[in-house]
């Protein structure tokens, strides 16, 4: 469906850009095209990105990025001019070709003013009303005296902008490590934050020089592969842990994701290394195992089988007309026997006597003998 108005992104040197509506909805603008824009002075010269609901809705989500500063929802769009004429893209890259000598100069007026900041690039507005020159710097600048200075030489409107290291390293370009362009300076246009939490995940060494840009900062392209990553450790073993395996209890010592397969040691024995599907397996099988010889072995504390409470024979119930049961028979001393005490007094009596009777005991024979 046509609409009255198309909203449209526009790109321009480096990593800016900015939304823009097109008010021909029968001549609908495409992607790449040169266009010339309102500008916030004057008119500015730049390649359409995307058109149509992908530049609003990229419009709405985020305009941090456009070359009007201030930028709100409440706020009109401005209009894009017209396409651009072979004499504007001329006029274009005339100006693209003085700006390094423009920059050599500001750089001069820089170590004049004995200023410490390093610039990084210039940029002309298509119809020469503007140059703004892109810097870096520590701490902030008093630039005031600079920018009245750089005025007067150019005769023109000065703008000094302060941009991070990564916005350099896209606005500059260069080969990365990999042996390509800067990803920020050729495709990737939104630069999202980097922490060193991304390569942890990924088991990268974090010696700085070697997971670092040329920006200085960590890789963008740590970013690529993370999802990847963190999805693909679930299916394994954590490093450091133990496992029963068919060897016994063994440690895992490192994991391989991509050709899957997992490094195990065992207390006293050399490493081993075994396929993921194949340490399941083992998992499995010991957890079989494991599971049949608790069931078939009691529990420490309980009684084996068949000597439990359960094994007593029945007792008979309390009920009125039971009968106790019966003590088994014990020996019971007759009363006509005498005890064991009595039985050993009588034997020292009967030898007391023995020994009287042989000695001439009289004594005890009278005492014991009465009338009749």
């Amino acid at each position: 469906m046509i609409t009255a108005t198309q909203t449209v992104e526009v790109r321009f040197k480096g990593t800016r850009k900015s939304y823009f509506t097109w008010n021909a909805p029968h001549d609908p603008l495409r992607i790449a095209e040169a266009v010339i824009v309102e500008a916030e002075r004057g008119r500015d010269f730049g390649r359409v990105s995307a058109v149509g609901e992908v530049a609003a809705s990229k419009c709405g989500s985020s305009c941090s990025g456009c070359a009007v500063p201030g930028t709100t929802d409440s706020e009109p769009l401005r209009a894009v001019v017209r396409r651009a004429s072979q004499e504007d893209i001329r006029t274009f890259n005339e100006g693209r070709r003085s700006e390094e000598e423009v920059r050599r100069k500001v750089i001069e007026r820089v170590r004049a003013h004995e200023l410490l900041m390093k610039v990084s690039d210039t940029e002309w507005q298509w119809d020469r009303g503007r140059l703004t020159i892109y810097f870096t710097a520590e701490k902030r600048v008093d630039f005031r005296t600079l920018v009245r200075d750089l005025a007067t030489l150019f005769r023109t409107r000065i703008e000094l902008r302060q941009i991070g290291v990564r916005d350099e390293a896209a606005r500059l370009g260069g080969v990365g490590r990999c042996g390509k362009e800067y990803c920020c300076s050729t495709w990737l246009k939104e630069l999202s934050p980097v922490n060193l939490g991304l390569a942890k995940d990924q088991r990268l060494s974090l010696n700085p020089g070697q997971i670092s840009g040329g920006c200085g900062r960590l890789l963008c392209c740590l970013k690529y592969e993370h999802d990847f990553y963190v999805a693909s450790r679930k299916r394994f073993p954590k490093e450091g842990k133990s496992l029963r395996t068919s060897a016994g209890v063994e440690k895992v010592v490192a994991v391989d994701i991509f050709r899957e397969r997992v490094y195990l040691r065992a207390d006293g024995q050399p490493a081993r290394i075994i396929s993921l599907v194949e340490l399941k397996e083992e998992l499995e099988a010991g957890e079989q195992s494991a599971a049949a010889a608790a069931s078939a072995s009691p529990a420490p504390g309980m009684p084996a089988p068949g000597t439990g409470p359960e094994a007593k024979p029945p007792q008979p119930s309390a009920g009125p007309e039971a009968t106790p049961a019966a003590d088994p028979p014990q020996e019971s001393a007759s009363p006509t026997e005498p005890g064991p005490e009595r039985r050993s007094g009588r034997r020292r009596r009967r030898r007391g006597r023995r020994r009287g009777g042989g000695h001439g005991n009289r004594s005890g024979n009278d005492a014991g003998d009465g009338p009749a």
